[in-house]
Formats: structure tokens, C-alpha cells, sequence
């Protein structure tokens, strides 16, 4: 079986003044140039939703935007990347970040969600949100409801053998808190996984 090498990626820059700084990344050289294509259009596409999103919550001027990105697993034919966007409008009490993630598996030529990262009639909702409540109770997180119940398809990355699972600021804590982040290792739940899907080349002891 060929090798799986990591993917080549660079930074991509949108800039407008000093103040709006957004940098997302770019896959090249790979053979399945199709598959690239796919892939910088997601990343492209998912940016600018978040360059929409910051524009479109708020009413007042637009002071500070800020964007970044952070590779999070690029092995075993599995591509799992994070896209984060902070800006700052005029007068408002604090700035607003979100962060959103896409996964590809480059064996399977897609991009996965997290329902299908599952095998199809598991209970991996149930399975996730009562992984994620044993850590809120070990770590003391004061949540706005308890139990803490995910949503089909919350969002999630991938993270050598991790799927941590994520919840966007005021999800289900207070601003301060930051975004609530919960690593679930992939052997507390294999029996549920997928075994076309990208978690199953993180169980393999290898």
C-alpha cells in the first residue's frame, strides 16, 4: 500500500487596510486535481461565510476583522483543518469569534460531517453527549443547560486518534468561558465508527 503523505498546503491572504487581515489556506500538488479543486472551494466558500457572518450580525461599522487558520490533522489520507474569524464593531462591548472546521477524507474523495463519521442507525448523539458530560462534570464547566446534548451535526475535527467536539461561543457557556473544545479518543468509540469513514485509519496502531 503506497504511503499516505500529508497534503501541501499555503496561506492565502485577503487584506483590506491593516485592520482587516484574513488568511485561509490553500492545498496544492496533489495528483487528484479535482479533488484539490474540491477542497480549496470548500475552504474558499466556508471563508467568506465567515466573513458574511461577522458583516451580517452586526449593524454598526466593521473596525477590526482578523481571520486565521490552524491544520489539525494532515495524515493518513485525512485532511481535518479549523477556520477562525474575530472582528470588532464599532462601539460594541467586545469582539466576536467563530470557528468552524472541515474534515476530507482523500481516499473516499469527500467531505465528512460528523453524522458521517458513524455508523448509519448508530447512537453516536447519545454515545458523544454523554462522553462530553462525564468531562463538563471532571472539569467543572458551567453550562447553560445540564445534561449537554449535541446536535446531529455539531461541529467537530479531527486530531490524530481525537475527534474533539466543539461548541461556538454562547453555545452552551457564557463568553467568558471561550469555546468549550471536548477530545474523545477514537477508541472509546470504534464500535460506532464508521469503517469507510476518516476515523476508522486513526484507530489503526500504525
Amino acid at each position: 500500500m503506497p504511503v499516505a503523505l500529508p497534503v501541501n498546503i499555503e496561506p492565502v491572504r485577503i487584506s483590506n487596510g491593516p485592520q482587516i487581515q484574513v488568511i485561509y489556506p490553500k492545498v496544492f500538488g496533489m495528483r487528484d486535481r479535482s479533488m484539490e479543486r474540491f477542497i480549496n472551494q470548500s475552504i474558499a466558500h466556508e471563508t467568506q461565510e465567515l466573513i458574511n457572518m461577522q458583516i451580517e450580525e452586526m449593524p454598526t461599522t466593521l473596525v477590526e476583522m482578523d481571520g486565521s487558520f490552524e491544520i489539525k490533522n494532515n495524515q493518513r489520507n485525512v485532511l481535518s483543518l479549523t477556520l477562525s474569524n474575530y472582528a470588532y464593531h464599532y462601539h460594541a462591548a467586545h469582539g466576536m469569534t467563530y470557528i468552524k472546521s472541515l474534515t476530507f477524507d482523500l481516499d473516499q474523495r469527500r467531505q465528512y460531517s460528523l453524522s458521517d463519521l458513524f455508523k448509519p442507525g448508530s447512537n453516536y448523539v447519545e454515545r458523544l453527549s454523554e462522553l462530553i458530560n462525564e468531562q463538563i462534570a471532571e472539569r467543572d464547566i458551567d453550562t447553560f443547560e445540564n445534561p449537554v446534548t449535541i446536535q446531529p451535526n455539531q461541529d467537530f475535527y479531527i486530531a490524530d486518534k481525537t475527534l474533539v467536539i466543539y461548541f461556538q461561543l454562547y453555545e452552551i457557556t457564557p463568553y467568558v468561558f471561550g469555546f468549550p473544545m471536548f477530545p474523545i479518543s477514537v477508541y472509546a468509540i470504534q464500535d460506532i465508527i464508521n469503517e469507510d469513514g476518516p476515523l476508522a485509519p486513526m484507530v489503526i496502531n500504525n
